[in-house]
């Protein structure tokens, strides 16, 4: 009985959501980047691709991150994201 008490705390499983940013890149596809999981890094050919892929990276940050026992960091539900315009002046 405790044996299957220890083995459903090990299964336990919660749900992350995390800001990813899928840039073009000059060559094809798209290279992700996780702003919260610093490294967190992937890429893709198509956009699906690299969708999934980036589903996985994250995956396997927070995994290690639970095997080495450290932190989850959380990402802030007020995030916002938004282009800002800047102008420079060239002579």
């Amino acid at each position: 009985m405790a044996k299957e008490k220890i083995a459903q705390k090990k299964k336990q499983k919660k749900v992350y959501n995390f800001t990813a940013f899928f840039e073009p890149a000059e060559e094809g596809g798209y290279v992700v980047s996780v702003p919260a999981l610093p490294g967190c890094l992937t890429q893709g050919e198509t956009f699906e691709e690299a969708e999934a892929m980036a589903k996985d990276a994250v995956e396997i940050y927070l995994q290690t991150l639970c095997d080495l026992k450290e932190e989850i960091p959380l990402e802030s539900n007020r995030t916002i994201i938004s282009k800002i315009p800047a102008v420079v002046c060239y002579s």
